[in-house]
């Protein structure tokens, strides 16, 4: 099975962390295709994490289905949303067997696909999966949001953690790296562990075309700060299919 290996020893963290972005994109999502959901329908939450923004979706009456590459990812977040089901599976080749009314992907999730032909080939594991009327609803890390949020570093230290990230955006490659350092206590010694992840900015004239090659035509693109996240190059794709 294909998985993102990589993400592991990151999940921990993220958990701690980063997890709470879910509360923060719960309102652009109710903006953009929450609020006109029946409670009940099927909805997919692709490159979910460890599993709060499922948590928000089951505690508002949705049947929701997480898909991450990660173990790791996928143990806390049957932790943190005990009401969703989970698959493990890479998001390039995730299948499931029941069709979804909504499939979102959060927290610049899909920028960590480092070709716009995976992009596409995601595109199309969504098409696959989304009923006929299905909305799909992403979110990307555009350039500006590189420029703005990936450079310097920063990091946490608590009496049993230490965690610093240094990034960086290289323009002419589009492509943004975060470095971790992890050092976690146990016992009187420490563990310590480097994670790299990357990410590409994609034009969105390049999206918009994968999403096309993938059957979607019906494409609004959002500015973050447009629709009550006040976030400075971050684009909220909102799709639904080409009527067969």
């Amino acid at each position: 099975m294909d998985r993102y290996t990589d993400y592991d020893p990151f999940a921990d963290v993220y958990n701690r962390y980063w997890g709470s972005f879910a509360t923060r994109v719960v309102p652009v999502l109710d903006r953009l295709v929450v609020d006109d959901l029946e409670r009940g329908s099927t909805v997919v939450d692709l490159c979910c994490g460890t599993g709060q923004l499922a948590a928000a979706f089951t505690e508002r009456g949705f049947h929701c289905i997480g898909v991450d590459g990660s173990a790791a990812m996928i143990d806390l977040a049957r932790a943190n949303a005990p009401d969703a089901k989970f698959v493990m599976a890479d998001a390039r080749s995730f299948v499931l067997d029941e069709q979804a009314d909504v499939v979102v992907s959060t927290f610049d999730s899909l920028n960590h696909l480092m070709g716009l032909s995976d992009l596409e080939q995601v595109f199309r594991q969504v098409a696959a999966v989304l009923a006929p009327s299905g909305v799909f609803v992403f979110d990307l890390n555009m350039e500006g949001g590189f420029h703005s949020r990936w450079r310097g570093s920063f990091g946490v230290v608590t009496d049993d953690e230490v965690v610093v990230a240094r990034s960086g955006f290289d323009a002419d490659e589009a492509i943004g790296r975060m470095d971790f350092t992890l050092m976690t206590r146990d016992g009187d010694l420490w563990k310590h562990t480097d994670v790299t992840l990357t990410q590409r900015s994609y034009p969105e004239a390049d999206v918009r075309s994968a999403l096309a090659a993938a059957g979607f035509d019906d494409v609004e693109v959002h500015d973050a700060r447009d629709i009550d996240m006040d976030e400075v190059g971050r684009s909220f794709f909102r799709c639904r299919m080409a009527p067969t």
